[in-house]
């Protein structure tokens, strides 16, 4: 049988909300960090629609105004929450399995996340995924989404072009950071935005389950 030949050479994933079933924790990290300094706790969708910045700048954006000794006083607070419970999280059902498919297709895979790296080194050595990605980048050593440099980069390690680089996401954050490097994108609608504000972005696909997101990338990546 005559294999396919791949449309990607890199395939880019986020990681809260795409890969890692983690979006309602972090919500409640965030609106606790809020709370913990007397400020106004934000509502689910405010908190929601950060996730994937960097989290400092996610922080700022969430609570308006506040100064940038609260930003860190808050960014500690949401570490502290955080990092007490990141032991209950796991990968989406189905998403180990849809990455080892995609290895054995010799793609070349990384993520690009709004995590620190210490944070998703954790989340790595937790589920067990070490040697299973070929890169990554992190907010706190590049430039965070949607600022393109994640994506510049990684395409620049691996000497792939834009056309030939997918990168997945659950936030309009990601397909932005698509759009602004070049890249093709596909959107999940199961992490932290509503679907109905990834038109814009025109993805080439909308995965409503990691299933639906395995049979796409099985027959066009």
């Amino acid at each position: 049988m005559t294999l396919r030949p791949r449309q990607y050479d890199l395939v880019v994933f986020d990681w809260d909300g795409t890969l890692f079933d983690s979006t309602a924790l972090i919500v409640r990290c965030i609106q606790d960090a809020c709370v913990d300094l007397g400020l106004p706790r934000p509502a689910d969708v405010d908190a929601a629609y950060v996730i994937g910045m960097g989290l400092h700048e996610a922080l700022a954006h969430v609570c308006p105004g506040i100064g940038r000794e609260q930003v860190a006083a808050m960014a500690g607070r949401y570490r502290h929450h955080y990092f007490a419970r990141q032991h209950e999280l796991t990968l989406f059902a189905g998403t180990l399995q849809m990455l080892q498919a995609l290895k054995a297709r010799n793609h070349w895979l990384a993520v690009a996340t709004g995590k620190s790296r210490l944070g998703l080194d954790e989340a790595l050595k937790t589920v067990e995924l070490r040697g299973m990605f070929d890169g990554s980048r992190t907010a706190d050593e590049t430039a965070s989404k949607p600022h393109p440099r994640m994506l510049l980069e990684l395409m620049a390690e691996f000497g792939t072009e834009p056309e030939r680089t997918l990168m997945i996401g659950d936030t309009t954050h990601d397909l932005q950071l698509a759009a602004n490097a070049g890249t093709h994108a596909l959107a999940v609608s199961y992490g932290a935005h509503e679907p109905a504000s990834f038109a814009a972005y025109e993805p080439r696909f909308v995965a409503h389950s990691v299933a639906e997101l395995h049979r796409w990338l099985d027959e066009h990546a």
